[in-house]
């Protein structure tokens, strides 16, 4: 099916193009999205007659985009999530979370707009796109952990992997200690081993 697209769509044109499309995609997102219109001889002059006010909404849409980019760009936002230890998540975080979580910090954004350049299914630092406009996009930064002082820890710059290195360094020095606390107290005074009854 061919139409004219009345914005820029992705990986598929520019504002005034003519372009093959499937005929689901025009009739599931394009046509009800208001994104294009039917390629026939009406709506083609419907668009021309149209255009100058096309371009102008589109020039005022792109700037009002930019600048919400402007303060949302490099944004991080934290999502609380259980985990295992090894730092694998109990499900994933969606686009509908990142949306939620940025909505609640006051930036108007749906999930629609988000793309995720992978699943998220474990704790750390995650980038995701926001498109904002298809002229605009800009990139923020997902904390998932599994509390606030945890992500506080990811966002100086710790992974889970380098805090769970840490916390095993830790247990491992502690059972050292005790072991030398425990071969100091089998030593007399002068520091000759006491004798065992056992070795008897």
């Amino acid at each position: 099916m061919q139409v004219v697209l009345l914005e820029r769509v992705a990986k598929l044109g520019q504002m005034g193009d003519v372009v093959n499309v499937k005929q689901g995609y025009a009739r599931n997102y394009l046509l009800p999205q208001g994104k294009a219109l039917r390629a026939n001889d009406a709506n083609l002059k419907q668009f021309e007659t149209q255009r100058a006010q096309l371009e102008a909404r589109n020039l005022e849409a792109r700037k009002e985009a930019e600048a919400v980019g402007e303060k949302l760009d490099g944004q991080v936002f934290v999502v609380i999530r259980s985990a295992s230890d090894a730092g694998s998540l109990y499900g994933s975080v969606t686009a509908r979370d990142a949306a939620e979580v940025a909505t609640a910090e006051g930036f108007s954004i749906n999930r629609g707009q988000i793309v995720l350049h992978r699943p998220v299914k474990e704790l750390g630092m995650h980038t995701m796109s926001v498109v904002l406009h298809p002229e605009v996009t800009v990139e923020i930064n997902i904390n998932v952990a599994r509390s606030a002082e945890e992500a506080e820890l990811q966002a100086s710059g710790k992974s889970i992997q380098d805090l769970r290195a840490e916390a095993d360094a830790a247990a491992d020095y502690d059972i050292a200690e005790l072991f030398d606390d425990v071969g100091a107290a089998a030593k007399d005074e002068d520091g000759a081993p006491i004798a065992d009854d056992r070795d008897a």
